[in-house]
């Protein structure tokens, strides 16, 4: 038997992180951080039940950071192994993590000078200089392409259509003994400009699942009308529309919609603003990966063009970014992070939220605790850097816009697999839509479905 240990994205939607622990061999499957309410942030401080070092290698399902984010602290801590993933998990990862080291240490600057941190000092998470070493570490495995991540134990990885090199991870003894293990990492979704729909479940007795939207449906509106009304309405009070767009993934959807609209004449040509030098060096990647796209924009995308409106502008500097901040023209400036919990983004906010004719426009998930959450909830006032913020824009959401697969589709997707798996744990989600997606998949499919907790260890016959 081996066993299988819910370090993260156990009933929240961040940290995923699950140790398989087999022949005395460990595998970490995702190394992501938490986010959202301040105790779950506490767990990124917190050490792993097991060393680092006793850690065979990792397995990265794909780059957003609530999956790779902690990745810098394994390694500075001890982990010495090999950390596999897909080539465009590798190229996203070479740009978000050495970014969120940044981040950690300006955060840490600013609230030592500022002294809004009970911590004296305030420490970074992890550095810059951890994240690069952490790099050293990956390990590129093709698509489809079996590979032995620790001594008779082999993984798998199939498209998950979520995000440029996203991946489900299928995991099985090398001799095809024993049970198969699927791991879902986040389900993309079906129908959508930029990545393919996800591929076909391969076969697997035990299946970790994602339920982010399993208790929603997403609008069947189309995405171009809905951001059509919210920029029109803004850029004709002479407001800014702010987009907290997470880095890769959303960052390109939302420029290939901006600029098919601009293509339509359905709205005003005004400068867009990518403030986030992270995501215009994604965009590269996006094309270097053509192969991996939707072949409806493959011919566009090694010049980049599905993804640049009429009037872009990459904000390279601070000083430039500063210079947009100041700026009162009408414009559309995407920036990072997508949840508003740090970044330029937040210079943004800062700037904008006081003022009636500006517009907050969030297009994805917004986890608990963030302050995008509060925002999308109804906030008067948020803090930024240690300083309140009156709201008095407008806060729009577009859910159709989201990378994760809502309720309907994760049961198209269920539907894909050969004959059903034996157990069906779900992670990676909000109680409330486990709660739901529980109930439909047994009541649809009828299938043995657990919700596991927080550091809960179960056994599989692996």
């Amino acid at each position: 038997m081996a066993t299988l240990t819910f370090l993260g994205a156990a009933r929240t939607v961040t940290g995923s992180k699950y140790l398989l622990e087999v022949d005395r061999h460990r595998v970490l499957v995702d190394c992501g951080q938490f986010q959202g309410l301040k105790e779950l942030r506490r767990r990124n401080w917190g050490p792993l039940p097991v060393h680092p070092s006793s850690i065979t290698s990792v397995v990265l399902t794909h780059a957003h950071i609530d999956h790779s984010g902690l990745l810098p602290r394994l390694v500075a801590s001890g982990f010495h192994g090999r950390i596999f993933c897909t080539a465009g998990t590798a190229d996203l990862c070479s740009l978000v993590l050495p970014d969120a080291g940044r981040l950690q240490e300006e955060d840490a600057r600013l609230a030592n000078r500022h002294r809004f941190s009970r911590h004296t000092p305030a420490l970074p998470l992890f550095t810059e200089a951890d994240a690069f070493a952490a790099l050293q570490h990956l390990e590129i495995v093709a698509f489809g392409q079996p590979v032995e991540v620790a001594p008779g134990l082999s993984a798998q990885f199939t498209h998950a259509g979520h995000l440029l090199g996203s991946a489900f991870v299928r995991m099985a003894r090398t001799n095809g003994a024993g049970m198969r293990i699927l791991f879902g990492g986040d389900l993309g979704r079906y129908s959508r400009p930029i990545l393919p729909d996800p591929s076909p479940a391969p076969q697997a007795e035990v299946l970790l699942l994602e339920s982010t939207y399993g208790n929603r449906v997403h609008p069947d509106e189309d995405d171009a009308a809905r951001l059509e009304r919210v920029l029109d309405t803004t850029l004709a009070r002479g407001g800014r529309v702010i987009i907290p767009a997470f880095a890769v993934g959303r960052t390109e959807e939302l420029l290939y919609w901006i600029r098919v609209l601009e293509q339509r004449g359905k709205v005003e040509v005004v400068p867009v603003y990518l403030d986030s030098p992270m995501a215009v060096e994604a965009l590269g990647f996006y094309a270097r990966h053509d192969q991996e796209l939707d072949p409806e924009i493959r011919a566009g995308a090694g010049a980049a063009d599905p993804y640049r409106p009429a009037r872009f502008r990459a904000v390279a500097s601070p000083r430039e970014s500063k210079e947009v901040v100041a700026s009162r023209d009408p414009a559309i400036v995407i920036s990072a992070s997508g949840m508003a919990t740090g970044g330029r983004v937040l210079h943004h906010l800062a700037s904008c939220l006081p003022d009636p004719r500006h517009t907050i426009l969030f297009v994805g998930y917004q986890a608990d605790g963030t302050r995008g959450r509060a925002l999308v909830d109804g906030a008067k006032a948020v803090k930024i850097h240690g300083v309140t913020v009156t709201v008095a824009a407008r806060i729009e959401k577009i859910d159709s816009m989201s990378a994760h697969a809502d309720s309907k589709e994760i049961l198209r997707w269920l539907g894909t697999f050969p004959s059903p798996p034996e157990r069906t744990f779900l992670v990676h989600g909000e109680p409330v839509a486990q709660l739901a997606l529980k109930d439909t998949i047994e009541r649809t499919l009828g299938w043995n479905v657990h919700m596991p907790e927080h550091g809960e260890t179960v056994e599989v016959a692996l």
